[in-house]
Protein backbone atom coordinates (compact mmCIF):
# COMPACT_ATOMS: atom_id res chain seq x y z
CA UNK A 1 0.00 0.00 0.00
CA UNK A 2 1.16 3.49 -0.77
CA UNK A 3 1.82 6.28 1.68
CA UNK A 4 -1.23 8.43 2.22
CA UNK A 5 -1.51 12.10 1.37
CA UNK A 6 -3.73 13.85 3.92
CA UNK A 7 -6.09 16.54 2.62
CA UNK A 8 -8.31 18.24 5.21
CA UNK A 9 -7.99 15.28 7.52
CA UNK A 10 -8.67 12.56 4.94
CA UNK A 11 -5.81 10.34 3.81
CA UNK A 12 -5.59 9.44 0.10
CA UNK A 13 -3.52 6.56 -1.24
CA UNK A 14 -1.02 7.94 -3.74
CA UNK A 15 -1.43 5.50 -6.61
CA UNK A 16 -1.70 5.51 -10.38
CA UNK A 17 -4.94 4.21 -11.86
CA UNK A 18 -3.31 0.93 -12.89
CA UNK A 19 -1.89 0.43 -9.40
CA UNK A 20 -5.28 1.15 -7.86
CA UNK A 21 -6.96 -1.50 -10.01
CA UNK A 22 -4.32 -4.09 -9.16
CA UNK A 23 -4.48 -3.21 -5.46
CA UNK A 24 -8.27 -3.52 -5.48
CA UNK A 25 -8.15 -6.89 -7.22
CA UNK A 26 -5.52 -8.24 -4.85
CA UNK A 27 -7.87 -7.59 -1.91
CA UNK A 28 -10.24 -10.27 -3.17
CA UNK A 29 -7.64 -12.90 -2.28
CA UNK A 30 -7.58 -11.98 1.41
CA UNK A 31 -9.56 -13.58 4.22
CA UNK A 32 -11.59 -10.56 5.30
CA UNK A 33 -13.76 -7.93 3.68
CA UNK A 34 -11.83 -4.89 2.48
CA UNK A 35 -13.41 -1.51 1.71
CA UNK A 36 -12.61 1.05 -0.96
CA UNK A 37 -13.90 4.63 -0.86
CA UNK A 38 -13.78 7.23 -3.61
CA UNK A 39 -14.30 10.67 -2.03
CA UNK A 40 -14.38 13.87 -4.02
CA UNK A 41 -13.91 17.41 -2.72
CA UNK A 42 -17.58 17.71 -1.73
CA UNK A 43 -17.38 14.59 0.44
CA UNK A 44 -14.09 15.63 2.05
CA UNK A 45 -15.50 19.07 2.82
CA UNK A 46 -18.62 17.52 4.35
CA UNK A 47 -16.46 15.22 6.47
CA UNK A 48 -15.09 18.23 8.35
CA UNK A 49 -18.39 18.38 10.25
CA UNK A 50 -19.03 14.65 10.29
CA UNK A 51 -16.50 12.75 12.45
CA UNK A 52 -18.19 9.47 11.59
CA UNK A 53 -17.65 10.03 7.89
CA UNK A 54 -14.04 11.09 8.43
CA UNK A 55 -13.43 7.93 10.43
CA UNK A 56 -15.08 5.74 7.80
CA UNK A 57 -13.00 7.27 5.02
CA UNK A 58 -9.72 6.89 6.88
CA UNK A 59 -10.47 3.34 7.98
CA UNK A 60 -10.99 2.20 4.39
CA UNK A 61 -8.34 -0.09 2.95
CA UNK A 62 -8.04 2.00 -0.21
CA UNK A 63 -8.91 5.70 -0.58
CA UNK A 64 -8.72 7.25 -4.05
CA UNK A 65 -9.28 10.84 -5.17
CA UNK A 66 -12.47 10.89 -7.24
CA UNK A 67 -12.31 14.57 -8.09
CA UNK A 68 -9.89 17.01 -9.69
CA UNK A 69 -10.43 19.33 -6.71
CA UNK A 70 -8.73 16.82 -4.42
CA UNK A 71 -5.79 16.57 -6.81
CA UNK A 72 -5.42 20.37 -6.85
CA UNK A 73 -5.78 20.61 -3.05
CA UNK A 74 -3.13 17.95 -2.46
CA UNK A 75 -0.59 20.28 -4.10
CA UNK A 76 -1.01 22.74 -1.21
CA UNK A 77 0.46 20.05 1.05
CA UNK A 78 3.51 19.62 -1.22
CA UNK A 79 2.73 15.92 -1.57
CA UNK A 80 0.37 15.82 -4.57
CA UNK A 81 -1.57 12.68 -5.37
CA UNK A 82 -0.58 11.22 -8.71
CA UNK A 83 -3.94 11.51 -10.43
CA UNK A 84 -7.70 11.60 -10.20
CA UNK A 85 -9.17 8.09 -10.04
CA UNK A 86 -12.87 8.15 -10.83
CA UNK A 87 -14.77 5.52 -8.89
CA UNK A 88 -16.91 4.63 -11.89
CA UNK A 89 -13.77 3.91 -13.92
CA UNK A 90 -12.13 1.95 -11.13
CA UNK A 91 -15.27 -0.14 -10.76
CA UNK A 92 -15.49 -0.86 -14.47
CA UNK A 93 -11.81 -1.78 -14.74
CA UNK A 94 -12.32 -4.23 -11.89
CA UNK A 95 -15.40 -5.69 -13.57
CA UNK A 96 -13.35 -6.31 -16.69
CA UNK A 97 -10.82 -8.31 -14.67
CA UNK A 98 -13.57 -10.20 -12.85
CA UNK A 99 -15.18 -11.19 -16.15
CA UNK A 100 -12.00 -13.08 -16.97
CA UNK A 101 -11.48 -14.69 -13.56
CA UNK A 102 -14.98 -15.70 -12.50
CA UNK A 103 -15.36 -13.92 -9.15
CA UNK A 104 -18.95 -12.74 -8.76
CA UNK A 105 -20.34 -9.28 -8.00
CA UNK A 106 -23.37 -8.00 -6.12
CA UNK A 107 -24.83 -4.63 -7.16
CA UNK A 108 -26.46 -2.66 -4.34
CA UNK A 109 -28.05 0.76 -4.72
CA UNK A 110 -30.01 3.28 -6.77
CA UNK A 111 -33.74 3.17 -7.47
CA UNK A 112 -35.69 -0.08 -7.93
CA UNK A 113 -34.86 -1.68 -11.28
CA UNK A 114 -31.66 0.26 -11.91
CA UNK A 115 -29.26 -2.35 -10.51
CA UNK A 116 -30.92 -5.03 -12.65
CA UNK A 117 -30.57 -2.90 -15.77
CA UNK A 118 -26.96 -2.16 -14.91
CA UNK A 119 -26.31 -5.89 -14.47
CA UNK A 120 -27.79 -6.61 -17.89
CA UNK A 121 -25.71 -3.94 -19.58
CA UNK A 122 -22.49 -4.93 -17.83
CA UNK A 123 -22.91 -8.63 -18.64
CA UNK A 124 -23.46 -7.68 -22.26
CA UNK A 125 -20.34 -5.54 -22.26
CA UNK A 126 -18.18 -8.05 -20.39
CA UNK A 127 -19.02 -11.63 -21.43
CA UNK A 128 -18.21 -14.01 -18.61
CA UNK A 129 -19.04 -11.50 -15.87
CA UNK A 130 -20.97 -13.12 -13.03
CA UNK A 131 -23.56 -10.96 -11.25
CA UNK A 132 -24.49 -12.83 -8.08
CA UNK A 133 -27.39 -10.57 -7.17
CA UNK A 134 -28.86 -7.07 -7.11
CA UNK A 135 -30.93 -4.91 -4.78
CA UNK A 136 -32.07 -1.30 -4.82
CA UNK A 137 -30.85 1.20 -2.27
CA UNK A 138 -34.22 1.99 -0.70
CA UNK A 139 -34.11 -0.61 2.05
CA UNK A 140 -34.71 -0.27 5.77
CA UNK A 141 -33.67 -3.69 7.05
CA UNK A 142 -29.88 -3.82 6.92
CA UNK A 143 -29.76 -7.34 8.33
CA UNK A 144 -31.79 -8.72 5.45
CA UNK A 145 -29.43 -7.09 2.94
CA UNK A 146 -26.39 -8.58 4.68
CA UNK A 147 -28.08 -12.00 4.57
CA UNK A 148 -29.00 -11.57 0.89
CA UNK A 149 -25.43 -10.67 -0.08
CA UNK A 150 -23.98 -13.54 1.92
CA UNK A 151 -26.40 -16.04 0.39
CA UNK A 152 -25.48 -14.81 -3.09
CA UNK A 153 -21.87 -15.88 -2.60
CA UNK A 154 -20.58 -12.65 -4.12
CA UNK A 155 -16.89 -11.93 -3.67
CA UNK A 156 -17.28 -8.24 -4.54
CA UNK A 157 -20.04 -5.76 -3.66
CA UNK A 158 -20.60 -2.43 -5.37
CA UNK A 159 -22.24 -0.29 -2.67
CA UNK A 160 -23.90 2.62 -4.46
CA UNK A 161 -25.89 4.36 -1.74
CA UNK A 162 -24.38 7.84 -1.96
CA UNK A 163 -22.24 9.60 0.62
CA UNK A 164 -22.14 9.42 3.57
CA UNK A 165 -24.55 6.48 3.75
CA UNK A 166 -22.42 4.07 1.72
CA UNK A 167 -19.21 4.78 3.65
CA UNK A 168 -20.92 4.38 7.02
CA UNK A 169 -22.75 1.26 5.84
CA UNK A 170 -19.59 -0.43 4.62
CA UNK A 171 -17.71 0.36 7.81
CA UNK A 172 -20.49 -1.07 9.94
CA UNK A 173 -21.37 -4.18 7.97
CA UNK A 174 -18.13 -5.25 6.28
CA UNK A 175 -17.21 -7.49 9.24
CA UNK A 176 -20.47 -9.42 8.80
CA UNK A 177 -20.14 -9.96 5.07
CA UNK A 178 -18.54 -12.97 3.41
CA UNK A 179 -17.55 -10.85 0.42
CA UNK A 180 -13.90 -9.87 0.24
CA UNK A 181 -14.21 -6.43 -1.34
CA UNK A 182 -16.73 -3.59 -0.97
CA UNK A 183 -16.53 -0.51 -3.17
CA UNK A 184 -18.46 2.69 -2.45
CA UNK A 185 -19.34 4.01 -5.90
CA UNK A 186 -22.07 6.61 -5.43
CA UNK A 187 -24.21 7.03 -8.55
CA UNK A 188 -22.21 4.65 -10.73
CA UNK A 189 -25.10 2.20 -11.16
CA UNK A 190 -27.12 4.89 -12.95
CA UNK A 191 -24.28 5.31 -15.43
CA UNK A 192 -23.78 1.55 -15.84
CA UNK A 193 -27.52 1.26 -16.48
CA UNK A 194 -27.38 4.02 -19.10
CA UNK A 195 -29.74 6.28 -17.17
CA UNK A 196 -27.16 9.01 -16.65
CA UNK A 197 -24.34 10.02 -18.97
CA UNK A 198 -20.80 11.05 -18.10
CA UNK A 199 -19.12 14.03 -19.68
CA UNK A 200 -17.43 13.54 -23.08
CA UNK A 201 -13.88 12.20 -22.74
CA UNK A 202 -12.26 15.51 -23.67
CA UNK A 203 -14.01 17.25 -20.76
CA UNK A 204 -12.85 14.51 -18.41
CA UNK A 205 -9.24 14.74 -19.61
CA UNK A 206 -9.26 18.51 -19.11
CA UNK A 207 -10.51 18.10 -15.55
CA UNK A 208 -13.75 19.86 -16.43
CA UNK A 209 -16.27 17.07 -15.80
CA UNK A 210 -17.67 19.11 -12.91
CA UNK A 211 -18.32 22.04 -15.25
CA UNK A 212 -20.02 19.80 -17.81
CA UNK A 213 -22.36 18.55 -15.11
CA UNK A 214 -23.12 22.11 -14.10
CA UNK A 215 -23.95 23.10 -17.68
CA UNK A 216 -26.26 20.10 -18.01
CA UNK A 217 -27.77 20.56 -14.54
CA UNK A 218 -27.70 24.22 -13.47
CA UNK A 219 -29.50 23.23 -10.26
CA UNK A 220 -26.18 21.73 -9.10
CA UNK A 221 -24.77 25.23 -8.56
CA UNK A 222 -25.34 24.99 -4.81
CA UNK A 223 -23.30 21.81 -4.62
CA UNK A 224 -20.61 23.20 -6.92
CA UNK A 225 -20.04 26.12 -4.55
CA UNK A 226 -18.49 23.61 -2.18
CA UNK A 227 -15.46 23.32 -4.50
CA UNK A 228 -13.98 26.82 -3.95
CA UNK A 229 -14.82 26.56 -0.25
CA UNK A 230 -13.01 23.22 -0.14
CA UNK A 231 -9.93 24.56 -1.93
CA UNK A 232 -9.73 27.59 0.36
CA UNK A 233 -10.12 25.41 3.47
CA UNK A 234 -7.39 23.08 2.22
CA UNK A 235 -5.03 26.01 1.53
CA UNK A 236 -5.60 27.36 5.05
CA UNK A 237 -5.13 23.91 6.56
CA UNK A 238 -1.90 23.35 4.64
CA UNK A 239 -0.62 26.76 5.71
CA UNK A 240 -1.27 25.92 9.35
CA UNK A 241 0.69 22.73 8.91
CA UNK A 242 3.56 24.64 7.34
CA UNK A 243 3.12 23.02 3.95
CA UNK A 244 2.44 26.11 1.85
Amino acid sequence: MSDRVTVLGVGFDNLTFTDAVETAYSMIKHERAHTIVTPNSEIVYAARKNPGLTDALNRADLVVADGIGVVYASRFYKTPVKCKIAGIELGEALLKKLSATGESVFLLGSKPGVAELAAKNLCGKYPGLSIAGTHHGYFEDDDSIVELINKSGARVVFVCLGAPKQELWMTRYAPRLNARLLLGLGGSLDAYAGISKRAPEIWIKLGLEWFYRLVKQPTRIGRMLALPKFLFAAMVDAAKRGKV
